[in-house]
């Protein structure tokens, strides 16, 4: 794609992530890492800022939410609510950064409009919130016992979001918000939790 597009000087932005979600060193530093295919995704796009491209990679926080239920969170609220129990591992300290879906799309904007060639911006609104804290909020909604889960458990009650739910993925977006003047305005996880649709009572499969 980034081909068609050498020497024109006109934007490219893609959408990026991984565990490691640090401002400074946004990529993991070790290529067998997990993230590395979206990894090698970004590296490729910021390549072509060489080649006369504004190429931009915006790397989203692991919760991009608002009030439907959706994403890793409303995962989380399906499983609740499937089994009874809001969970976490361990003591529930590790964190979970989040965006607000509307302010992930004006931080897209304005990458499209004015990022520097060979940025890699942040979406992050929420730097970090205690996954202790979610499960709280999911089981005081839905009226279950919240409970950490045991290591040799957690695959049998999170499923697929076993290899995420212990990941401590605070973040920052200071230098992008500085960068572009972008500020995030919209609730955060919590709030949208507090006033959304995730309590919905819909059927689950």
């Amino acid at each position: 794609m980034g081909q068609v597009l050498k020497g024109t000087n006109r934007p490219f932005v893609i959408a990026s992530g991984g565990p490691v979600m640090n401002e400074r060193i946004p990529f993991p530093p070790d290529s067998k890492a997990p993230a590395s295919p979206r990894t090698a995704s970004a590296l490729a796009a910021l390549e072509l800022a060489k080649q006369n491209v504004r190429s931009v990679v915006v790397r989203l926080a692991p919760c991009v939410h608002d009030g439907t239920r959706r994403g890793f969170v409303g995962t989380l609220v399906d499983i609740a609510q499937k089994t009874g129990v809001s969970g976490y591992v361990g003591d529930g300290s590790n964190r979970w950064c989040a965006v607000h879906r509307l302010d992930a799309a004006h931080l897209f904007c304005l990458a499209l409009e004015k990022a520097p060639a060979g940025s890699i911006l942040q979406g992050v609104a929420d730097e970090g919130i205690p996954l202790k804290e979610i499960a709280e909020k999911i089981g005081g909604y839905l009226d279950v016992p919240v409970a950490s889960i045991p290591n040799d458990k957690a695959g049998d009650h999170f499923g697929w979001l076993r290899t995420v739910i212990g990941a401590d993925i605070p973040a920052s977006s200071a230098i992008t918000q500085k960068l572009l003047g972008w500020k995030p305005t919209h609730p955060g996880l919590l709030d949208d939790l507090e006033h959304g649709h995730f309590f919905d009572i819909v059927p689950v499969r």
